[in-house]
């Protein structure tokens, strides 16, 4: 990621009165604490519901939500309130990107306010989403959840096309197979089709779209672990990527022939105008690939019936890892209140607040497996897919240039999906633009 130009001092203090509520109360259980995140419309409003309930409890303590509108706007604010001596005095940020935070020696370690906690203790938690924030074998944010990446699908198209709904354990065959026979052109006819043989295959405008999921690295990866592979050379120190073996390529190729060969997920002009969440929700994608933030969105837009499947593999069930966390910096002047919220958000108290509302599914154990994650009078009716995948997960690494690896790599997968590049191009390209980043990582 490029570095950040320093704003001069009048927009820096404009920016810290106007957004991000410079200065804040003495360090104490009081006070008012700062808290940044980022989120569509359903996700901000999960929190603002968590907040309420906090403030209800802690009436002594005001937590002001500063909402950036995503997360590079996240990244831009957190960096420019951190160079300009203000910095909020919690963000929530995907393990994926807080390594740069650590590195810079800007955030508070969590693991001795842990231990002094009468609410829980490490072991409550999954440890799977504790490692993924520990950094040089210590614990610097706190996970509110552990989602995994699955399968949303809409059962209703499913129905209407009389086509077999996806199910628990599909291989990805079986995905590929189901998404010919749900791209369907205006007239609900098939568009490509499991079958080569039908009339006018391949030729048609697809009206509904059968997959849709985005050509990146976290997308890409649990097919690769699911076929053998790796994503990197070393998990605890890595040097470069692993892409170019023959169980990651073949995965990656699979990937491409989503578009380049079967057409069964959209262009990239048609992703463009209308991205996957929003085609989903609109009922005009049968199947989508994401982690338990679309929940609230899904709940709240989709006005048809849809649920979950676990995602489908090559040789074995793998998935990655989502999990964002309550990170505290080392510059806030409250931090006692600021740890006073976290421990209500992400304890028996305040977790199940969170996880109603669909967004999360809970780092702490005993709420994931209570009734506020899987009622069964909610969607995803198969909430129970998330917490059968937590076995399986996987995570990249979490190392201080992580962010700029995945846009460069990001940027040339959709080369190869969109414009049909060849994989091998595509690969040798990433190994040559990423392995020099790696080189300058700090872990």
């Amino acid at each position: 990621m490029a570095s950040l130009p320093r704003l001069g001092s009048g927009l820096l203090s404009a920016l810290c009165a106007l957004v991000v509520a410079c200065g804040g109360s003495d360090e104490g259980s009081s006070g008012s604490v700062r808290f940044l995140v980022f989120g569509d419309p359903a996700e901000i409003n999960a929190y603002r519901t968590l907040i309420e309930a906090f403030e209800e409890e802690e009436p002594d303590i005001d937590v002001q939500l500063v909402e950036a509108s995503d997360r590079d706007d996240l990244v831009a604010r957190l960096s420019s309130s951190l160079a300009g001596g203000s910095p909020p005095d919690l963000f929530l940020m995907n393990y994926r990107f807080y390594g740069q935070y650590a590195a810079r020696d800007v955030l508070e370690p969590l693991a001795p306010y842990v231990s002094d906690s009468s609410k829980f203790e490490e072991g409550d938690f999954y440890p799977q989403a504790l490692d993924a924030f520990r950094w040089q074998d210590e614990l610097m944010c706190l996970p509110q959840n552990i989602s995994s990446l699955v399968l949303y699908y809409n059962k209703d198209l499913f129905e209407r096309f009389k086509v077999e709904p996806p199910t628990d354990g599909m291989s990805w065959n079986e995905l590929v197979d189901k998404a010919q026979r749900m791209t369907r052109d205006k007239n609900g006819q098939q568009v490509r089709g499991a079958d080569p043989d039908l009339p006018q295959a391949g030729t048609a405008q697809a009206e509904i779209y059968g997959l849709g999921v985005e050509p990146v690295i976290i997308r890409v990866a649990p097919f690769i672990w699911s076929n053998g592979g790796d994503v990197v050379d070393d998990e605890q120190a890595p040097t470069r990527l692993t892409l170019d073996t023959a169980q990651a390529e073949e995965a990656i190729s699979g990937l491409f022939a989503l578009r380049t060969i079967f057409g069964v997920v959209p262009t990239d002009q048609e992703v463009e105008a209308e991205d996957d969440e929003a085609r989903f929700a609109n009922g005009r994608l049968a199947m989508f690939l994401d982690s338990r933030r679309a929940v609230p969105m899904f709940r709240e837009a989709a006005k048809f019936d849809w649920d979950v499947a676990s995602l489908p593999f090559y040789d074995k069930p793998a998935t990655i890892l989502h999990s964002d966390a309550y990170c505290m910096t080392k510059g806030s002047k409250a931090k006692d209140a600021a740890w006073r919220f976290v421990e209500y958000a992400v304890g028996p108290e305040g977790s199940p607040v969170i996880a109603k509302t669909g967004r999360t599914v809970p780092s702490l154990k005993e709420v994931a497996e209570s009734d506020a994650f899987l009622d069964p009078s909610q969607k995803p009716a198969n909430s129970r897919a998330f917490l059968d995948a937590i076995a399986t997960i996987q995570h990249v690494p979490t190392i201080s240039t992580w962010p700029e690896i995945e846009d460069v790599t990001d940027g040339l997968l959709e080369n190869g999906m969109y414009l049909g590049q060849p994989v091998d191009d595509v690969l040798a390209e990433i190994d040559r633009k990423t392995r020099p980043l790696f080189a300058r990582a700090e872990r």
